[in-house]
């Protein structure tokens, strides 16, 4: 089962078609796809890579690094992306534990553009072979190894096999009706799940094409997107493009889907955005160690706030974090997942694994959420996040859902830090949109009527921009640190 060739089954029959078109006019058809990386494949084999050897890149995105991806699987090797903006001593920490066959990157970690150069000389003048055999591979075999954001603790290696990528592409193909004649709006980064495993393994399933961007690039989005059928992006993306008023209906009539992960969507964007442009964003929920596993319907009510019931063959229970009694319908716990998507553990890490997953199977995701009566998942934080304020627990979503809906709030976050009397008080801070003027009584005052006073931020502090992730999700450790003696200070 080697996943590349399960990808060859489903390329069109006329293999001149397309498959990746980039924005100065370079393309890529099918047949030069599989010349590429059937040479490419060759040269690794001639390197010295063996099936199950890791082979690690840093580089920025480029077809290039496309090409690596794609020759890995065909060499029956594991694949180990890490981020481009790693520091020399983070990518020798990955190095070290994975113990890559290969590492292809700058060492010098000179300029990107001549990163990206180099990458690509090494791809082009790859000497193996064009009727390169896959390498035979088993369901269960390693495709790909992605280290955790660590953001606490020790990074760890979700261990992705080839069924867990396959399954999961084709779950999804099938649940947001992927065909050969959509052509994918690709403005993520290949080096996480989002941009590599579900954009460019459904589009490969699908037969289709895409716009391959080397960067989100707001005037050229707004360029691409009359070519194109279907996009996929963070939070950021859609927040960004309302805030363009020719970002109007008339340029997106012929689209046919937006979906939106990686972090939280705000119901106040998705509404906003549905009466802009009449799509409604379609939200889905993953893990880097689960891949996807929820997700709106692709026909049915898309609900703001909302990352839609479990997808086909996943399971979605609810569990007390304390005890692992499961929940009743409508309350909070703990969100853990089984199904043929979870990844089989984290990388030389036995007792990282045994901690993450139960005995039937179950792995425990660390996002608290619930269950609505229709069967869709509510997300209100993750478990590490919960404020609990004089004894009483606050979950950050619902906080940050209140003030979003107040005028004048572009976004928020909602995070606990030490107070004297409570414990932890909360507190907000937020971006707010050009000309509007807030200030902690107005939006107590606001919240009045919606929340709790236990639940209401005890400060508020405004900034022009929230920290985030290469992905956009907000870094709240970063807040925490920083607002650590919010409390103190005053």
């Amino acid at each position: 089962m080697n996943l590349y060739a399960l990808f060859g089954c489903r390329f069109p029959a006329d293999r001149k078609a397309l498959f990746l078109i980039e924005p100065d006019g370079g393309k890529l058809s099918y047949a030069a796809l599989d010349e590429r990386t059937a040479r490419l494949a060759g040269r690794l084999i001639e390197l010295g890579v063996a099936p199950g050897d890791r082979v690690a890149i840093q580089a920025e995105k480029s077809v290039a690094a496309l090409l690596v991806y794609l020759a890995t699987l065909r060499a029956g090797a594991v694949h180990l992306p890490l981020n481009p903006a790693y520091t020399a001593a983070e990518v020798r920490y990955f190095l070290e534990d994975a113990e890559p066959a290969l590492f292809i990157g700058d060492p010098a970690r000179g300029a990107g553009a001549r990163q990206k150069a180099m990458l690509a000389e090494v791809v082009e003048t790859a000497t193996g072979r064009a009727g390169f055999e896959d390498v035979a591979r088993e369901p269960d075999d390693l495709a790909a190894i992605l280290y955790t954001s660590g953001t606490t603790g020790r990074s760890k290696g979700a261990m992705l096999t080839c069924a867990n990528l396959a399954s999961n592409a084709e779950t999804l193909r099938r649940a947001w009706r992927f065909t050969a004649q959509d052509r994918l709006l690709h403005a993520l980064p290949i080096f996480h799940t989002h941009g590599l495993f579900v954009a460019t393994n459904v589009t490969l399933l699908a037969g289709g094409s895409m716009l391959f961007l080397p960067a989100f690039d707001l005037d050229e989005i707004l360029r691409l997107l009359p070519e194109t059928t279907a996009m996929m992006g963070v939070p950021t993306f859609y927040s960004r493009l309302l805030s363009r008023p020719d970002f109007v209906r008339a340029l997106v009539a012929h689209m046919r889907l937006f979906v939106s992960g990686s972090a939280p969507l705000s119901a106040e964007t998705h509404r906003e955005f549905e009466a802009r442009t009449g799509h409604a964003i379609l939200e889905r929920y993953g893990m880097t160690e689960t891949n996807m596993t929820t997700s709106n319907p692709y026909e049915g009510p898309r609900v703001p706030g909302s990352v839609g019931p479990p997808l086909p063959g996943v399971e979605i229970r609810i569990a007390d974090s304390a005890t692992g009694a499961q929940m009743p319908q409508g309350e909070v716990g703990m969100i853990e997942i089984r199904g043929p998507n979870v990844c089989k553990g984290y990388w030389r890490q036995p007792d990282k694994t045994a901690e993450a997953f139960h005995d039937d199977g179950f792995f425990i995701s660390g996002d608290l959420g619930f269950v609505d009566e229709r069967g869709y998942v509510h997300i209100v934080g993750r478990d590490k996040d919960l404020i609990i304020s004089g004894g009483l627990n606050v979950y950050p979503a619902e906080v940050e859902a209140a003030i979003e809906a107040i005028a004048g709030v572009a976004e928020c976050a909602v995070i606990g830090v030490p107070h004297p009397d409570f414990g932890e008080g909360v507190v907000a801070v937020v971006m707010l949109r050009p000309e509007a003027a807030l200030d902690e009584a107005s939006v107590a005052g606001a919240l009045a009527g919606s929340l709790a006073a236990y639940k209401r931020p005890k400060r508020l502090f405004a900034v022009e921009a929230l920290p985030r992730n290469a992905m956009g999700k907000v870094l709240k450790n970063v807040l925490r640190e920083t607002y650590a003696t919010a409390f103190r200070d005053r």
